[in-house]
């Protein structure tokens, strides 16, 4: 019997051969790029290396995927743990009967703009969504062009003003890993940000909608047909502004216990709202002055190193549970008695060069074992690859993990150690 992932996270692939293989399934991986798993496959346990088989298809021609998929023995269920192939995944599974969430709730939950737009309406959030309309400018008028820009740019900023306010934060409304988003605090920032978003390509709208003001964490949830349980709370450190890339986390987060309480039940009112009902989630929110507001949701375990933080503060493998909920059944984490207090709390440091350039290598690697907290290295690029894009996750080289009792002494740690790696990076006047 089969288990089919269509592509998957950077981390957490080993974990979810191994639970297809203890569920008495193979798991069989569709990818466009196995190298994006270069680590992953690298660190096979023979647990996991017996259980996995890998399928090389275009995962963006979706002809092709059910063609790999229909090949595969059989075939009981599918995995779907990204944002990108979220909605084909969807579509797939419902063509292919195969448990799954509904093809237009995973759509609704795609765009940003659109849950914005429902929570508010909904009385869950203080901010709407506001669409900035395309530029009708003709490409083949160049003169056309650009006072129509001017134009669209000119009546969406004033209308930003009117509806908004600031401060207002742009976005692209299926944007990933941190990319296409402005925060803008001033009329200088919003005009400059619409003229960069013009000379942009999006995966979906551009919008904007309120600026919150407050740190950011995100719950991390386990849902099955409309009952969620809140498996713990991740911090999340950001980048100084303008740049909106996320630097450092740690899991799980110690709320006192009213708070936690608080945050269950708005996580999942919203979840309920959005239309998630079974499944993991990652909930992003800024904590404001009035409570939680939300950043975005994301239908899947929380990327980077999250899976990961889970499986250890809850000595469990919580990937079993993204099985259980592909085979259409209830996940028997969602009834465990462990909390994110049975095993040791982690921190992780995203490494980012400080330039644009060739990534040649790392320093300071050697030094890992010198700290506290067993710190571990997963990288996310291999030397020769360009680094193009310094303000969002994309720029990220490596990852830094360090364990300890509590979230806060772990994300020290793993500081710490992530302060002794640095990116070598051969800027292009220097080859």
């Amino acid at each position: 019997m089969t288990i089919a992932a269509l592509e998957a996270l950077t981390f957490g692939l080993g974990r979810l051969a191994e639970a297809a293989g203890g569920a008495g399934h193979r798991l069989c991986l569709l990818t466009g790029d196995r190298a994006v798993y270069r680590h992953e496959l690298a660190h096979l346990t023979p647990k996991a290396l017996a259980a996995l088989d890998i399928v090389d298809v275009d995962t963006f021609d979706e002809s092709a995927c059910a063609a790999a998929l229909a090949a595969a023995p059989d075939l009981r269920g599918l995995v779907n743990s990204t944002d990108t192939w979220s909605v084909p995944g969807a579509d797939l599974a419902a063509k292919l009967g195969l448990p799954g969430p509904d093809p237009a709730a995973v759509r609704l939950l795609r765009d940003k703009s659109r849950v914005r737009t429902l929570l508010h309406e909904r009385g869950l959030s203080r901010g709407r969504a506001l669409t900035i309309p395309a530029d009708p400018a003709d490409p083949s008028n160049p003169a056309h062009a650009s006072a129509a820009t001017a134009a669209t740019a000119a009546a969406a900023a004033a209308e930003i003003l009117r509806e908004i306010g600031l401060p207002a934060v742009l976005k692209d409304s299926a944007g990933t890993s941190s990319r296409n988003v402005w925060p803008v605090r001033d009329e200088q920032q919003l005009h400059a940000a619409l003229a960069e978003a013009a000379q942009r390509a999006f995966a979906g709208r551009l919008f904007a909608e309120p600026f919150f003001s407050g740190p950011v964490y995100s719950a991390e949830t386990l849902s099955w047909e409309g009952e969620t349980r809140l498996l713990g709370v991740l911090s999340r450190q950001m980048s100084p502004e303008p740049s909106v890339r996320e630097e450092a986390a740690a899991f799980p987060v110690a709320f006192p216990a009213p708070e936690i309480g608080l945050l269950q039940d708005w996580v999942g009112r919203v979840l309920a709202t959005a239309g998630h009902d079974t499944g993991f989630a990652h909930v992003e929110f800024v904590l404001t002055t009035e409570g939680p507001e939300l950043v975005e949701i994301n239908r899947r375990i929380g990327g980077a190193l999250v899976g990961e933080a889970l499986c250890r503060a809850l000595g469990t493998n919580v990937y079993e549970a993204m099985v259980d909920t592909a085979l259409g059944r209830r996940p028997a984490l969602l009834d465990s008695p462990v909390d994110a207090s049975s095993g040791p709390a982690t921190g992780f440091v995203l490494v980012y060069p400080d330039r644009r350039g060739t990534l040649t290598g790392w320093t300071g690697l050697d030094t890992l074992p010198a700290f506290p907290g067993s710190p571990e290295w997963y990288p996310t690029a291999l030397p020769g690859r360009r680094v193009e894009h310094l303000d969002d996750q994309r720029g990220c080289t490596g990852i830094v993990l360090a364990e300890a009792a509590t979230a806060e002494l772990a994300l020290h740690r793993a500081l710490s150690a992530a302060g002794s790696v640095r990116p070598v990076v051969v800027a292009d006047d220097e080859g």
